[in-house]
């Protein structure tokens, strides 16, 4: 499996073990390239994390990234989707293909704001009628999207 021919989740500094555990699940399941960019806000060895994943882990291809900008650096930003509250363009207006990756921010505060000022164009989120809601959860957002993408793309199981 390569990055061109599946699709990439990238996680910018998770912080909750489960929602990144639950969402490496996700990955395995789909073959689904999961990115990790640190520092993260948990040990790689945590059993939450671990439980999440289940017995999982061996299936799911995983690349570390020692921060946002290496990550950044080494990608064509034409591949790059990014998600989050502070925009209005929903998630289903985006064309996506495999190779792209999906990014989404860390739980309690998103991506930095230059990243999203920088990529405005490039920036989606997943539309919420009650606006007393201020975020869906980190695993289920990353699932939602990434389902988006594999429909989009006629994918079957």
């Amino acid at each position: 499996m390569t990055s061109s021919d599946s699709f990439n989740i990238v996680l910018v500094e998770p912080e909750i073990p489960p929602n990144t555990g639950s969402i490496a699940r996700l990955c395995g399941a789909t073959d689904t390239i999961l990115h990790l960019v640190h520092p993260l806000g948990f040990s790689t060895d945590d059993k939450h994390l671990k439980r999440a994943g289940l017995d999982y882990w061996q299936h799911v291809h995983i690349v570390h990234w020692d921060s946002l900008d290496d990550f950044l650096s080494a990608q064509d930003e034409t591949r790059l989707y990014f998600f989050t509250t502070k925009t209005d363009r929903p998630f289903s207006d985006a064309v996506y293909r495999p190779g792209d990756y999906l990014i989404f921010g860390k739980e309690t505060k998103g991506l930095p704001e230059e990243i999203r000022t920088l990529y405005s164009d490039r920036c989606y989120t997943l539309p919420m009628k009650n606006p007393h809601i201020r975020s869906l959860n980190l695993a289920m957002t990353a699932g939602i999207v990434l389902y988006e993408a594999l429909k989009q793309n006629s994918y079957t199981v």
